[in-house]
């Protein structure tokens, strides 16, 4: 049995035992967690502190999250890394809830209470821990079930020097195991939400067709998928003894904090009247999230919060580790990319041929093709780090990768042997300019329904039509152009055929337009433009083969948004440094606040991002479109914070004194959340991956 699958089962062991002992969520009043405790100790919950085995600690966390429970196994683990005798703790004859601070002899908001015998207090920055009795215990009825007690602490049985690491350390992972606590009870919550939003008809239909509906359930699927993937990443890090598990726990918990309680209230809404009464789980597991989300303020860490780190350290965000090879590469890239960094910009979609020449020369363009097309077969890795750096840093050669993604690829799969030997080439020296003729003014996100026509006349084809939002058009040699062959085809995209055409073709009349962030977009008309047989690339009728083949190298693509917030983020952090009192403001102000929504808000979309990327077959089916979703909205909201933090400097074409341009970077966002599908397209598509009807 592989580990995923031993893990799998202990998961499911414990959702068992807890039905059995304490029920559902409904059972939040009125279960015996003293029972569950001894069952529990019985099967080994509190022995995974000295096995080290957060994974299986922080499963069976999230399945008691599920029923509303508030059993501390992840008390008890913290507990056993830190006594010296853990023998009691792991047979539940001594059952242990963990506080950072007391007061005097009281523990305020200690959670548990009524079924635990001993209380350890470990101070957040090191120093003596102690391990007392617990004496009085009073409830404190309130949001919390069961609720949460004052206990007056009894006598000292055991005093345990701590240093600041392994306080700090204790600190986390009580954070941790709270936030899969609470992240699981909102899924819960949500997973009934979707079901509910099936089989509840109003107006004659199943709500789970109404447009707000979908909008809301797609929106709590994103923000629990990020989550539940920032958790693993902290676990994964912690197993391996990574230096940068702190930061990927303090990420973690930030966004679990932020969505677990409009999760929770977005299933609320959707469940509606149903979910509003105690019969049903909804209203226990509301108690559930929102006095988890509260508690987490009784686990200070010494340091302060993510955003405290990241500002006063000169930290980063934590970078995913792309194997061996994938990082060897990235040494190469940076390497090449450091003696051409002064022609960079981050400002403009600029083309360096220089650059791309010397990029060429290294046969990185194509070089995922086959050896007898002139690549060498690399790896996904590769690819990915090569346009993360890319993106990263500005290099200027998007243009040219992106030829090899949405057309090199396109061309090997269905293009001809002639288009082959013709295009390729190109494509590989970077010297192929090009742009997407697809869009049309009643077929934007809906590429299927796109009308622009193809008349087959001999040899030839004459296209008829209008494409808009043609960027590059005005600069492009060739279009990449999709037209109707086939009106009365049935589905519609059954009669589309691609065809790839030379910009200067009679009867094409090109029309700038210059946007937001001051790129050129064109609306192109096709009057009566006639190209032989020989440009139309792969089957007739056959054109939606070839236009989600090129598509699938956004699968390569994706990670660029996020890759070019993170080197935001890296300038923000650099201006901030530099006047932190001025900037960013203390220790919990609301500014500094901001910029720690938007550093998580980052690297949520770099978890999903990973997560779709490394999906096989059709399981990226719904985290491509969740890291679009989330990158796209990141990116608007961190054009935004940037002037929110940096004032009148901030909307200036560069920052006085930095070659930053955090007002282009929020004009260049709205892009993000139209193009290619818009984001309530995007959320439309989650929402049906999750079943829910058209």
């Amino acid at each position: 049995m592989s580990a995923h699958d031993e893990l799998t089962a202990f998961a499911q062991a414990v959702a068992g035992t807890a039905r059995r002992e304490w029920g559902d969520a409904t059972a939040a009043e009125s279960g015996d967690l003293e029972k569950l405790w001894q069952a529990g100790a019985g099967q080994g919950w509190f022995e995974l502190g000295a096995a080290q085995a957060l994974d299986a600690a922080l499963a069976a966390t999230r399945e008691l999250g599920r029923v509303a429970c508030p059993l501390p196994v992840l008390d008890g683990f913290v507990a056993e890394r830190l006594l010296p005798d853990v023998s009691a703790v792991e047979s539940g004859r001594m059952r242990i809830v963990v506080a950072t601070t007391a007061d005097g002899d009281e523990i305020g908001y200690a959670e548990a209470a009524t079924a635990a015998t001993h209380v350890l207090v470990v101070p957040p920055a090191g120093g003596t821990a102690e391990l007392r009795e617990i004496g009085e215990v009073r409830e404190r009825p309130g949001l919390a079930a069961p609720a949460w007690s004052r206990v007056t602490l009894g006598a000292t049985v055991d005093t345990i020097d701590i240093d600041p690491a392994r306080a700090d350390e204790a600190v986390l992972l009580l954070r941790l195991g709270l936030a899969a606590r609470t992240l699981a009870a909102a899924e819960r919550a949500h997973e009934m939400a979707v079901e509910h939003s099936k089989t509840r008809h109003q107006f004659g239909r199943p709500i789970g067709s109404f447009g707000a509906v979908q909008q809301r359930i797609a929106s709590c699927q994103i923000d629990i998928s990020a989550g539940n993937l920032l958790i693993a990443a902290a676990v994964a890090e912690w197993t391996d003894c990574a230096a940068g598990w702190t930061a990927s726990a303090e990420i973690a918990v930030a966004h679990v904090r932020a969505v677990a309680p409009r999760v929770q209230l977005g299933a609320q809404h959707t469940l509606a009247a149903i979910g509003y009464f105690e019969e049903h789980e909804a209203p226990w597991l509301f108690r559930r999230v929102h006095a988890d989300v509260t508690r987490l303020r009784d686990y200070p860490r010494a340091t302060g919060e993510f955003v405290d780190v990241l500002v006063e350290t000169g930290a980063s965000l934590p970078s995913p580790n792309a194997g061996e090879t994938g990082e060897a590469f990235r040494a190469e890239v940076r390497e090449l990319f450091a003696k051409y960094e002064d022609r960079f910009s981050r400002s403009s979609m600029a083309v360096d041929k220089e650059l791309i020449a010397a990029v060429a020369d290294r046969g990185w363009l194509g070089f995922a093709w086959p050896e007898e097309f002139g690549g060498r077969g690399a790896g996904l890795a590769e690819q990915v780090v090569l346009n993360e750096e890319t993106a990263y840093s500005g290099a200027p050669i998007s243009k040219a990768l992106g030829a090899v993604m949405l057309l090199g690829n396109s061309i090997l799969q269905h293009g001809s042997q002639e288009q082959k030997d013709k295009f390729l080439p190109l494509i590989r020296r970077g010297e192929l300019s090009f742009c997407l003729g697809y869009s049309e003014p009643e077929a934007g996100s809906d590429l299927a329904s796109l009308k622009t026509r193809a008349v087959r006349d001999g040899d030839d084809w004459v296209i008829d039509g209008q494409k808009l939002w043609t960027t590059g058009g005005h600069s492009s040699d060739w279009v990449w152009l999709a037209v109707r062959t086939d009106p009365e085809a049935t589905p519609r995209h059954a009669g589309i055929t691609v065809f790839l055409v030379p910009m200067d073709t009679p009867g094409i009349t090109v029309q700038q337009h210059r946007a937001l962030s001051g790129e050129i977009s064109c609306t192109v008309f096709y009057d009566s433009v006639r190209v032989p047989d020989s440009a139309r690339v792969g089957e007739i009728n056959g054109g939606w083969k070839v236009i989600t083949s090129a598509l699938a190298g956004e699968r390569i693509t994706m990670g660029n948004i996020a890759a070019a917030l993170h080197r935001q983020l890296d300038d923000l952090l650099g201006v901030v440094r530099a006047d932190i009192d001025g900037t960013v403001g203390p220790r919990g102000s609301a500014r500094r606040a901001r910029l720690g929504e938007i550093a998580v808000g980052i690297q949520a979309t770099r978890a999903l991002v990973s997560a779709a990327i490394g999906a096989t077959g059709g399981g990226g089916r719904l985290e491509a479109p969740m890291a679009g979703v989330l990158g796209g909205e990141t990116a608007e909201a961190f054009g935004a914070a940037a002037l929110e933090i940096l004032g009148p400097q901030g909307a200036l074409e560069t920052v006085p004194g930095y070659d930053t341009a955090f007002e282009y970077g929020l004009r260049l966002s709205v892009m993000y959340v139209v193009g290619g599908g818009t984001n309530d397209i995007q959320r439309g598509l989650i929402a049906r991956g999750l079943g829910l009807p058209r």
